[in-house]
């Protein structure tokens, strides 16, 4: 453990003007306040604070990153309270430690939640002064580097998961490879322990067989661009364990199939030398197709730089290399923390604001629950990457798989909700496209148009997801509340006497419910019953006027969305016109079937509702069974003419053939009955048709 005078002589070495008293005070009041507590090692606790400074030094952070470390677990282990601490150290501190502090465990609930609840926590803190995350990241390396003490196992491969899934893709994501690469390594070892102690020993053996390959591979590359005049330094390793086992994963091969185990660190004085050594080794060995990547004139979102490419070396080995200066060197190294500018009033923000926090500050406000957070936080830190432009050439990266919808909502949130087509490279796509590296993007949008649910089936963006997430689900309530207003008018209707002034204000405190909109969506979604409501509205009512006619209890669909406040049943599949009822399921849309469907049957009379489509209703969906005759071109001829109707074909499927003829199952869009109407006389009345028929609702299906 770092001494206090070798702490402090730490930070004097490469920032004289630290205030030397704020460190001296930093490390006196914390080891007062850990006391006598100990780490699982056995080791003072005192120890863990003044290591998490020790590395932050070696990143040369200002004295108040430092006081931070050093006081980072004060408030949450011990009796120090928020109060003290400021008055001790000021309010900067205060507000980086209380950023740092980890939220206390709360028994009550789920390990998703208690992981979500102090990421969120930490994100927001950290969007306003990003050394908190800084003091956050060395707080759990050093916690991986004496994972091995915790004696319960299901505790070190909780802490090794969520060090894997959040810690390690944030280190990435600002730059901090190193941090990244040992959090990794540390985290596969408890994870994969069988996986992670083979490829370590395939390592060695490897060694022990090629001899100093990686020594006479680097001197290669030195003498070969010092014959040219290029003075560099070049390094290199053999790949990290965790790196080889995901490439052995993603690619499914072995080890002994896995032929790059090799990378070399090229470091020069400028760009230009970069492209110069990148031409000499592609002339003196052959370049491996595909693998090439220039991040010097495209950076990283974390902005990242260099060269990197693959070859197969003499040695008939195959070799990774990155090529970049020692400023890109420093910043691939550790990242933001490489570069800080010292603004007015003491406070440090890297020199370019990170859009990416951005963007994860604003999924927290689209999140609605715990598992929601993780799983979009997760997406927006993943680490495979392409690059798209738009049409005016601005940069735009995304992960890989991408779409269109989630180009629009990473160039802004607001096109992204307004999107209807997209054009790549010129091209009219449909939106569930995969965009690849290098293509140009131009987003169709429309002020009328609105996220449609469906693009949740191929949106891979977490701020994409959390978007369309969003407005679905306030759309959705929206549209439960108005439901339920209707459901409470028909209710009203049905009481002995008219209500007074104050009665609905009552009936919300007897049920218990925050307002009338969270009344009104409970009676829509069925957790509310009619009679629940009655007697909250007229306490004795329901008893006096017994169960209703359904026809007493219509509801009118108008301006109401299909699949949000209700759904159409796919056993029926109703179209405006159809006499229909719906079944009120509880904490669901109102399930919407014609009323002869066989489904009805089996659900309790009291759950219907008499239910009608409104003026200008959306069409919806048709069944059809046709049979054509066995001749060349019938198809076509009942495709035409449900082109001439206006009706587009949304499945076609062949059920039956003979010799004679064919039996098509049929499903197509229309406006309402009387289109339908329309569509069945003109099939009928073709030669080449022999019948063509609605087909009937589908009983449900028996259980085995």
């Amino acid at each position: 453990m770092l001494r206090q005078y070798e702490l402090v002589d730490r930070v004097l070495s490469y920032d004289p003007t630290a205030d030397e008293a704020l460190l001296n005070r930093a490390y006196v009041f914390s080891m007062a306040a850990h006391g006598s507590q100990k780490r699982a090692n056995g080791d003072p606790y005192f120890s863990h604070p003044i290591e998490v400074a020790g590395i932050l030094t070696d990143l040369n952070l200002d004295d108040e990153t430092i006081a931070t470390a050093i006081l980072h677990d004060t408030i949450e282990d011990t009796l120090a309270t928020p109060e003290q601490v400021e008055k001790s150290f000021g309010p900067a501190v205060a507000r980086l430690v209380d950023g740092v502090t980890k939220l206390s465990k709360i028994e009550a609930q789920s390990e998703s939640q208690r992981a979500a609840e102090n990421l969120r926590k930490f994100l927001l803190a950290m969007s306003d002064d990003i050394r908190v995350l800084l003091v956050k990241l060395a707080d759990r390396l050093h916690n991986m580097r004496t994972l091995k003490y915790i004696p319960a196992e299901a505790k070190r491969r909780r802490i090794a998961r969520e060090t894997m899934d959040i810690y390690a893709p944030l280190a990435e994501r600002i730059g901090m490879y190193e941090f990244m690469t040992e959090m990794q390594t540390l985290a596969f070892r408890e994870l994969e322990p069988e996986a992670y102690d083979s490829i370590v020993r395939r390592l060695d053996q490897l060694k022990e067989g090629g001899g100093d390959r990686v020594a006479r591979i680097s001197s290669g590359i030195r003498l070969l661009l010092g014959q040219k005049g290029i003075k560099a330094e070049v390094e290199g390793r053999e790949k990290h364990p965790y790196s080889i086992w995901r490439k052995m994963t993603e690619r499914h091969i072995s080890f002994e199939q896995l032929s790059d185990v090799m990378a070399f660190r090229v470091v020069l004085e400028d760009d230009e030398q970069c492209y110069r050594a990148l031409g000499l080794l592609h002339g003196r060995w052959p370049m491996v197709p595909g693998r090439f990547k220039d991040y010097i004139s495209t950076p990283k979102r974390n902005g990242y730089r260099s060269l990197h490419t693959a070859v197969i070396h003499s040695e008939r080995v195959r070799i990774e290399i990155q090529i970049r200066t020692a400023k890109m060197h420093a910043e691939a190294e550790y990242g933001v923390a490489a570069h800080w500018a010292y603004k007015q009033g003491g406070t440090i923000q890297p020199d370019v604001k990170s859009r990416w926090i951005r963007d994860l500050v604003e999924i927290l406000d689209h999140a609605s629950s715990a598992e929601e957070l993780l799983e979009h936080t997760r997406m927006a830190m993943y680490q495979d990457r392409i690059f798209a432009f738009t049409p005016k050439g601005e940069l735009i990266q995304l992960p890989k798989g991408a779409t269109p919808v989630d180009f629009a909502y990473a160039v802004h949130t607001d096109l992204g909700d307004q999107t209807v087509g997209a054009k790549i490279n010129g091209r009219v796509v449909p939106l569930r496209t995969p965009i690849k590296n290098g293509d140009q993007v131009q987003i169709l949008r429309s002020a009328a148009q609105e996220p449609q649910a469906a693009w949740m089936s191929f949106a891979a963006t977490g701020k994409a997801r959390a978007s369309i997430r969003r407005f679905v689900r306030q759309k959705e309530q929206a549209e439960m509340v108005a439901l339920g207003r209707r459901f409470y008018d028909a209710i009203v209707a049905r009481l002995p006497a008219q209500l007074g002034p104050n009665a609905l204000d009552e009936a919300i405190r007897r049920l218990k419910v925050t307002d009338a909109d969270r009344l009104m969506e409970q009676i829509a979604r069925g957790i509310l019953t009619d009679e629940q409501v009655m007697e909250a509205l007229m306490p004795g009512s329901a008893k006096q006027v017994g169960a209703a006619p359904r026809a007493a209890r219509a509801v009118s669909m108008k301006g109401l969305t299909p699949g949000v406040a209700f759904t159409l049943a796919q056993c029926c599949t109703p179209v405006p016109g159809d006499r229909i009822v719906g079944v009120r399921l509880t904490d669901r849309p109102v399930e919407v079937h014609v009323i002869e469907c066989p489904v009805l049957q089996a659900a309790p009379e009291e759950d219907w509702v008499d239910l009608a489509w409104g003026d200008g209703s959306e069409g919806g969906t048709a069944r059809l069974n046709v049979i054509v005759r066995n001749e060349p071109g019938s198809l076509g001829v009942m495709a035409g003419i449900l082109g001439a109707q206006g009706a587009n074909i949304v499945n076609l499927t062949l059920s039956q053939r003979d010799q004679s003829f064919h039996t098509f199952h049929v499903v197509i869009e229309v406006h309402d009955v009387a289109h339908l109407m329309r569509i069945l006389a003109g099939l009928r009345a073709a030669d080449a048709i022999a019948s063509a028929e609605r087909m009937e609702p589908q009983p449900p299906l028996l259980a085995a």
